[in-house]
């Protein structure tokens, strides 16, 4: 038995999992839980986890990974200056705090509900990408009050879906004439900072969790998390690299593309719930 007790198929798609995550996070700035909530929740479901946990366990997994992928992405797109850490500055304080809170929602929140939300929320930005609507040529980032206000709604949303936010700090940067570049390499540094706060906010609020499936501390299934963040790291930086070759339209698209994608897997896994 390998030291994951998990099926060796299960372990080759973790770590492809964990080599695509890293890509999209470098490449995106999404942090990877785009992707890996619903692999992970297609997985829990193979491994016969309860259905009323498979996707809160592959919601806390996927932030936890972001840990890690975060840092390799967003040092590879600070090599190339593109980080707006004023922003990031900004924005983190709220993060913290939505991520917290977020997390001990999922607790209370139906999982059929969580998938929804994701796919719903995940749909939206990918039209705003897709259409590539223009924004005001005036409309520029809100005073601190505002950056506070959208960093605690990116936080709140993130925990609740696994993700790093980018999924809405990239359209909400984008909408306020950031550019899409700096846009996608600034949300890969708030990726640390949601994952964080999001992923501590799960292991406390799965501690007491009953029948927890074997592997899992809380809501994170530890094994998942070793396998596809040693993966992720490495690829990060290529995605990061790959970004910074393409136009800002190429990027947009490339961007909706993915999200209407996993939107509806997630809406279909919703209902099948």
């Amino acid at each position: 038995m390998n030291p994951f007790d998990l099926e060796p198929s299960l372990i080759v798609l973790m770590l492809a999992m964990g080599c695509i995550g890293g890509f999209l996070a470098g490449l995106l700035g999404i942090g990877g839980g785009m992707l890996l909530v619903p692999a992970l929740t297609w997985l829990g479901s193979r491994q016969g986890f309860a259905p009323n946990y498979v996707v809160k366990m592959a919601v806390a997994t996927s932030l936890a990974t972001i840990v890690f992928t975060s840092i390799s992405s967003v040092r590879a797109h600070h090599k190339r200056g593109a980080v707006r850490w004023d922003i990031v500055w900004r924005l983190a304080p709220g993060i913290v705090v939505g991520s917290l809170l977020g997390a001990q929602l999922v607790r209370w929140i139906p999982s059929a509900w969580l998938a929804l939300g994701f796919a719903v929320f995940v749909g939206y930005s990918a039209t705003q990408m897709f259409i590539d609507r223009k924004p005001s040529p005036t409309r520029q980032l809100p005073g601190t009050p505002g950056m506070l206000g959208a960093g605690g709604a990116i936080g709140v949303l993130s925990a609740l879906v696994g993700a790093g936010g980018g999924f809405i700090s990239v359209p909400f940067m984008v909408w306020c004439n950031v550019a899409i570049h700096a846009a996608v390499a600034t949300s890969a540094a708030l990726g640390f900072p949601i994952a964080m706060a999001g992923t501590a906010g799960h292991l406390i609020s799965g501690l007491s969790l009953p029948d927890a499936p074997k592997g899992a501390i809380g809501y994170i299934h530890v094994p998942a998390l070793i396998l596809i963040s040693s993966a992720s790291v490495l690829l990060a930086p290529v995605g990061a690299k790959a970004a910074h070759r393409m136009n800002v339209k190429q990027l947009k698209r490339v961007f909706a593309v993915l999200l209407y994608a996993l939107a509806s897997y997630m809406a279909w896994r919703a209902y099948s719930l």
